[in-house]
Formats: structure tokens, sequence, C-alpha cells
């Protein structure tokens, strides 16, 4: 009997598994559509558990809802105590049916509409982050409007650039995000000067993602608690710094450093600037998510054309995103024997040259099937019909058995759907 473990691994015979589950097998015997993610919630829900423990009672996970917003995952995760960072009226409407309190729930975004601020100072939530000087003046004419105060934190700008992907960097001077810290004063003004429609309860700041060690983290953690206790010192009381997240996952060039390092020092930064009374919200996403997500596809053909290999499988670049936007490289490993030395140059059926998911070891011959790995993170979530394609099945994994299949209508509700429009 195999020893059921979490994330992904290989079993003796070869045959990749996911939480425990033989995925060949499963694969074989189910009777769900290809491609499909398939997610382990129990190494999700374990991921989560250990960063909330390392950030204590006081401090509050908060978990991006962006980075994959399947009910069955928000709810696992909001079982292990996190609460929800989310950039839109629906994300705020999942967190909320999944049962996370609006105490723990964070707003972050650049251009909220109206309705999403009204929904977001209707439910109390813990914060609304606001990115400009301009928006507090909208967010504060909503909070009369609804005859509520609107509790709100500055997200700062903290002109901290990372070693990233431009499209992943949020936090240098060029970027659309934050209140530059020229900014703050007149900021903070605006919120003083509201009459009580806005109260201030918090600094915020989010340099980017993918960050593989705590450097970048710490040095935007600076310049928040810099700000912060700027205000403390003026006499206005705070609830909390939030250092953001971005935390990085291994996608195969090595190790990195573990969401809790992050979080245990951003924490010891709390006490060299007197701010020891404060809470400390993290937000991450991929780092709980990213490694217990595979999308398995079927290989359609092979092509041989000089010296080049091609792999021609079912999932696309609608599928999965990230490689064509981001120049994302996810390991890419038959479904049914490990991995070999001879490379293929994997391709999806999308008509558009960036559908190319790079050169993998695969083996001598062509598998039926591929394992894409550490796709829980910014996969379905960032998914398309593009090409008339139907959405990937999505299976979920707990206590390694299916727990959950959710499947979307398909290309024949895509046509009707076109076709009323």
């Amino acid at each position: 009997m195999m020893r059921r473990m979490n994330g992904f691994s290989r079993a003796s015979d070869g045959h990749a598994v996911l939480g425990g589950v033989d995925l060949q097998n499963l694969v074989a015997a189910a009777n769900f559509p290809l491609p499909a993610y398939i997610y382990d919630l129990d190494g999700i829900g374990e991921e989560a558990a250990a960063l909330v423990a390392a950030a204590g009672d006081k401090h509050v996970v908060a978990y991006a809802i962006k980075a994959n917003s399947a009910g069955s995952i928000v709810r696992r995760i909001a079982e292990q105590g996190a609460g929800a960072d989310l950039v839109s009226g629906g994300e705020l409407l999942v967190a909320l049916g999944c049962g996370i309190p609006p105490s723990k729930i964070f707003m972050s975004g650049v251009a909220k509409s109206d309705d999403e601020l009204d929904a977001a100072i209707s439910h109390g939530i813990r914060a609304i982050q606001a990115e400009s000087v301009e928006e507090l003046s909208r967010v504060a004419a909503r909070a009369r409007a609804l005859k509520k105060p609107a509790r709100i934190s500055l997200r700062i700008n903290p002109s901290v650039e990372i070693d990233s992907h431009a499209h992943v960097a949020t936090g240098h001077d060029d970027a659309k995000f934050g209140v530059a810290i020229a900014d703050v004063a007149r900021a903070w003004e605006t919120v003083d000067g509201s009459d009580g429609a806005l109260l201030g309860v918090g600094v915020s700041t989010h340099v980017g993602s993918m960050l593989e060690e705590p450097s970048p983290y710490l040095e935007s953690s600076h310049k928040v608690c810099d700000v912060a206790a700027a205000r403390v010192k003026a006499g206005h009381a705070l609830e909390f710094v939030d250092f953001g997240g971005g935390f990085g996952i291994d996608y195969g060039d090595g190790p990195v450093s573990r969401p809790g390092e992050f979080a245990t020092a951003a924490i010891g930064l709390l006490a060299e600037y007197g701010l020891d009374d404060l809470g400390v919200v993290f937000e991450p996403g991929r780092a709980l998510v990213g490694p217990y997500g595979v999308l398995v596809a079927n290989v359609i053909q092979s092509k041989v054309s000089g010296s080049r290999r091609w792999l021609m499988v079912d999932a696309g670049m609608n599928d999965l995103l990230r490689p064509a936007l981001y120049e994302a490289k996810h390991r890419i490993e038959p479904l049914a024997a490990a991995p070999a030395a001879e490379a293929w140059r994997v391709v999806g059926p999308v008509c558009e040259s960036a559908d190319d998911f790079g050169s993998h070891a695969i083996g001598a011959q062509p598998p039926d099937r591929v394992a894409i790995r550490d796709v829980g993170a910014y996969g379905f979530a960032m998914a398309s019909e593009y090409n008339g394609r139907a959405l990937a099945t999505e299976v979920f994994l707990s206590g390694g058995k299916v727990v959950r299949v959710s499947t979307t209508p398909g290309r024949d509700a895509w046509v009707r759907g076109r076709l009323e429009a």
C-alpha cells in the first residue's frame, strides 16, 4: 500500500503521485475530461497551518485569493485560521462565502468601483487598502453616502526594485500601485480631514512576486515601519502594518526561503521601531497553493522536424497563461514514468506562437499524458476560453481520494453563448 504524502512525488513504479493519489491510475479510471487541474487540499491546508502558526495569534495571514479562488481551496485555508487579501467584489463574496470573517479581510486594487467600495464598507472588512490620495476622497464619499466609516490602510509604494519579471514587480517608481512616499503626508491629511468618514487603521506595502529570499521584502518592510512609526509618533493610533506577500516557490531551479522565514524576519522589525503592540498582516498566495496543483494533459501527437522534436498536448496557453505572459517555466513530466534525459519541445493547440511551454526532459518515446507541475497558483485563475476552448476540469483531492470534481459547460455551451451575444 502506498504511503500517502502531500505534494508531488513519484511512486516506486514511476507513476506521478499527488497527495498520495496515483495520477496515472486516477485519470485512467476517471470519467472527467482532460486537461484537468488536480489539487492536493491536504498539502494546501498544512502549508497554510504552518504559516499561521509561524505568524502567531496576534498577526493575520491573509491569503491572496487571486492566486486560486476555488471554494474548496479557500475554505481549506480559512479552516486553518487564515484571512483573505482580495482585489475585487467577486473575491469578497468568495471570502465571505467560505467563512472568512470580515475582521480578517483586506481589499487591495488601484481602481475599485463604487459598488466594490460599498460592499467592503457595508461588510465592515478590516481595511480597504487605499492606493492613491485620489482614492481616499472616493472612499470617503462612499462612506458618507452609506453613513458608515470606512476603515482604510495606506498602501505605500516603497520605491524598491526586485529581481523578478517586470510584470510582477509592483513596488518601483513606475508601478501603478500604491501611494508614493512623497505623497504620504497629503494622504494622512485627507484621512484626518474626513470628519470621521475614514478611519486610518494601518499601513501596507507589496513589492512584487516570486521573492526567493527576504532581503527585498525587508527593505520594503523598513519603509512601511518608517511611515507607521511617524504616524504613531504624531499621536494617531494604528492597528497593523501589512508587509504584503510575494513569497516564491521552487519551480525546479532550486529551493527558496520558506514563508515562515519571511514572517519571522518581518515580525522582528516591530520591536526595532517601537511598534510591538501592532499586528502584522502577511499576504501569501502562490506559496500556499502553487506546489500543490498539477495540470494533466493528453499528448495529441509528436512531430519530428530535423533535429527538432515537438510534443503537442491538449493544454494550451488559455489553460496556463504564465509561460506566455511571464516567460515562466513549469516542469513538465510524463504521467506514467519518471522523466528521462531526452528532451521534447512541449506546445499546446492554441493558434499563437506564444503557446509554447519550452523544452523538457520527457524520454525517448512520447508519453500518452503529461503532468505540468506547480500550477496551483495563477493557473486556472488566469484561464480563458480563447480559441473557443472550454475551461479545464478541476479535481480536488483529500485523504488520498477525490472529494470534488468541477467541470465547465464545454465547447457547445461556448458556441451557444457566442451566437446569443
